[in-house]
């Protein structure tokens, strides 16, 4: 679906839990029941703060430890959040600062009280939160930047465990008197465990490290998930009446079993209908408007508003009670309750709405400021296509469902087991690496696999998640940058690997075997120094890998020599057993390997050419037409259309001259975005209005010239279809690869970085 965020089902779960936070201030169920208002109040409503601390280290902090701003140590993007969230709590305490005066919250303050109020409990109950964000967002980064993720976690568990006796379980920490001391100070410093310094770090971190190598709620089944969230749930419900049973609370915002509660419920959202990970479902249209980028914003914008503005909202309806003499407006809970909500979406919908709009206007406004001229001073939306990529020359079109259909179609012929390792190199193939990465993150993929180790670090660079495997050399100079940007690196022989132990610092590779390839890898046979190479020190090794050679071709002296390089790496495995060497993860299956010989799975396939829907020859790719849908279309515009007559040159090299007068349509696509110049002079076609229109002469460099004679009313500003559909016609990048005499993976490969690549 054009134009749709990935993420629909945690923005409008955003909602839900500022109506939750609602429910914590008006007690809707206290007057029915006060087991019911307890579970209400302080268990279900009490996800709705970890969640909200989740969502910002998901899209804060995730994307700043992967950029170079976080390697160097500068603050970056991450400085202008910080600052949004610090206007946000100013703001926040003008709006209440009348009401807190009115009802004598600030009288007699001391200096001590003021800080206490600002950095920890904020001057209004609720906004304890703005505080505690900043608070958390420093501490985390703090901890990541001295003891890496791992000791991150550590020490961001110790100040949540510390937190819980503080709150939670603190009748049990009184109970010891040294204990009970040690928080009596911290009282004198904030009012409750709830805040930055203990609650916030462990949500932040655990959001910012949604997607790990090990195996992950990213990993996990819809099922999978329901079951550990309904468990979790279940288990803190348990938890919270126990304690409360037994009076233990000093405050009750803390649970042991809130972590894997918020853990479950986040990775659930995270795989909801707009973008499931591996699922294949699709959004009805009539529910597209709900899923677009300017509603999400919205929603974005309206749950922060109920989170501010619902405090003020009780004390109006709270007057109006009083005014009026209407007392159920206050003493009925469900109904205070409503009336309060339906108040607070009254005033925060209408402004959120206008502040999207004025933000948009702002934009485009600014957008417009850098460009000459008047009506074109601003793409509109239909020309970029939703994605500001400009459709107004050559672009690259990649289908979402396409290659979610791909994707299925691998997993469910792979065993469970077997995790997809897509190859990116070479752009993707030329569909885009970032593009393609990104959408396989959100469909649960977590490994990918490279030529280079720049491919690696673009990835990076880009917030992509998972093991990223550089199949190709790395030189020395860029050791640095492996363990910069958490790459693994492929040990392409024992001499490289002890290059790679010498560099000093903890490096994670996979080993190379070569079975039979002969390219980069460790011979098969040299069994002593392959054992070597997993004793070096500084190398962690989380793979084994060797490349089949012929596995795209079923004859009977191929298939032998497939089986023979399978049973060969099977020798080094079971060698390395018979050592008492732990075998890592192994993968031997690339496209072909999958297709043909689903029997030799390991722990990886690193799917390539065929994920993209296409494989390398139209013989090839016959067979598995109905399995295997392509991805890439690549479309251009008509900039100009020309009549020339009988006896006149066109194009360079007087390569083509008219026989009788016709018409050249002027395509804005030359070999510089990838068009082979090899489909010159009639070789090659492109479809136009759902017609074939030839090549003539000379392939240029930015520009093609096609014969349009006996097409209708073909007009400036036309799309051309160079691969893809147009009406009832199709070219397919197989048909480029026999007229120009190449396989599909070098046309798609060689497809250059300006033609834009958009998700459609």
């Amino acid at each position: 679906m054009k134009n749709r965020e990935q993420y629909a089902g945690i923005d409008w779960f955003r909602i839900a839990a500022a109506l939750l936070v609602v429910t914590i201030h008006t007690s809707p169920l206290a007057g029915w029941s006060a087991e019911a208002d307890f579970f209400l109040t302080r268990v279900l409503a009490r996800v709705a703060v970890p969640y909200f601390f989740m969502v910002t280290g998901r899209f804060v902090l995730a994307d700043y430890f992967l950029s170079e701003d976080f390697q160097a140590g500068r603050i970056g993007r991450l400085g202008r959040y910080l600052r949004k969230i610090l206007i946000l709590y100013v703001v926040s305490i003008l709006i209440y600062l009348p009401v807190g005066i009115y009802a004598g919250h600030y009288e007699h303050l001391t200096v001590g009280e003021v800080c206490r109020m600002l950095l920890f409990d904020g001057t209004f109950y609720h906004l304890w939160y703005f505080p505690a964000c900043i608070m958390g967002v420093g501490l985390v980064c703090l901890f990541v930047r001295l003891w890496k993720i791992k000791g991150a976690f550590v020490a961001a568990g110790a100040l949540y465990l510390f937190g819980l006796f503080g709150d939670s379980y603190y009748g049990l920490a009184v109970k010891c008197p040294p204990i009970a001391l040690i928080y009596k100070k911290g009282f004198s410093l904030w009012s409750y465990t709830r805040n930055g310094l203990f609650m916030a770090p462990v949500f932040l971190l655990l959001g910012a490290c949604v997607v790990s190598r090990k195996k992950t709620r990213r990993q996990m089944g819809r099922g999978q998930l329901v079951i550990g969230l309904l468990c979790s749930f279940a288990l803190m419900t348990a938890e919270a009446f126990t304690l409360r049973y037994f009076e233990l609370p000093r405050h009750d915002s803390m649970y042991v079993l809130l972590v894997p509660t918020g853990f479950f419920l986040y990775g659930l959202l995270e795989r909801g209908p707009d973008g499931l990970p591996g699922t294949g479902w699709h959004i009805p249209r009539a529910l597209h408007l709900l899923y677009a980028p300017r509603m999400l914003r919205i929603l974005r914008l309206i749950s922060t508003g109920i989170y501010i503005l619902h405090p003020g909202m009780i004390v109006v309806v709270r007057g109006i009670a009083k005014f009026s003499g209407i007392n159920s407006l206050v003493e009925n809970g469900i109904l205070h309750y409503f009336c309060v909500v339906l108040l607070t979406v009254a005033v925060v919908c209408p402004a959120a709405v206008l502040l999207e709009f004025l933000v948009k206007k702002r934009s485009l406004t600014q957008k417009g400021s850098g460009r000459s001229g008047d009506a074109d001073a601003v793409c509109s939306e239909q020309e970029t296509n939703g994605f500001g990529i400009s459709t107004d020359r050559a672009w690259i079109e990649i289908s979402r469902d396409a290659l979610q259909a791909n994707v299925a179609f691998f997993r469910e012929r792979l065993p469970e087991d077997c995790q997809l390792m897509p190859a990116v190199k070479a752009d993707a193939y030329g569909h885009g690496a970032v593009i393609v990465a990104r959408e396989l993150n959100r469909m649960g993929v977590e490994a990918f696999c490279v030529a280079c180790v720049q491919e690696g670090i673009e990835l990076r660079r880009a917030g992509i998640q998972g093991e990223i495997l550089i199949l190709g050399y790395t030189h020395p100079s860029w050791f640095d940058a492996l363990r910069k940007y958490r790459l693994s690196q492929t040990v392409l022989d024992v001499a490289y690997a002890n290059a790679l132990r010498q560099y000093g610092k903890k490096l994670h590779v996979h080993i190379g075997i070569d079975t039979g390839m002969h390219r980069l890898g460790e011979r098969c046979e040299h069994i002593e120094e392959i054992c070597r190479i997993f004793d070096m020190p500084n190398l962690i090794v989380d793979g084994m890998f060797t490349h089949l050679s012929a596995d795209d071709i079923l004859g009977e002296q191929e298939q032998a020599f497939t089986m023979g390089q399978a049973s060969r790496f099977t020798a080094v495995m079971d060698a390395l057993g018979a050592r008492g060497i732990e075998c890592p993860k192994i993968h031997l299956q690339a496209s072909y390997g999958v297709l043909n010989y689903p029997e030799l799975a390991g722990d990886y396939a690193r799917v390539g050419i065929a994920l993209y829907g296409v494989l390398s020859t139209r013989e090839d790719t016959l067979p598995w037409r109905d399995e295997l849908r392509p991805v890439l279309s690549l479309k251009t515009r008509v900039a100009a259309v020309k009549e020339i007559y009988a006896g006149e040159p066109a194009g360079y090299g007087l390569a083509f001259t008219a026989a009788q007068t016709m018409r050249l349509a002027v395509l804005t696509i030359g070999y510089a975005d990838g068009l082979p110049r090899a489909l010159s002079d009639g070789r090659g076609e492109v479809l136009i209005r759902g017609q074939r229109a030839p090549i003539v002469g000379k392939v240029c460099m930015d520009q093609t010239l096609v014969d349009v004679s006996g097409l209708a009313d073909v007009r400036p500003g036309d799309v051309a279809v160079v691969i893809g559909r147009s009406g009832g016609e199709e070219i397919t990048v197989c048909d480029i690869a026999e007229q120009t005499g190449t396989i599909t993976n070098e046309i798609l490969s060689r497809l250059g970085k300006r033609p834009g690549r958009m998700m459609i």
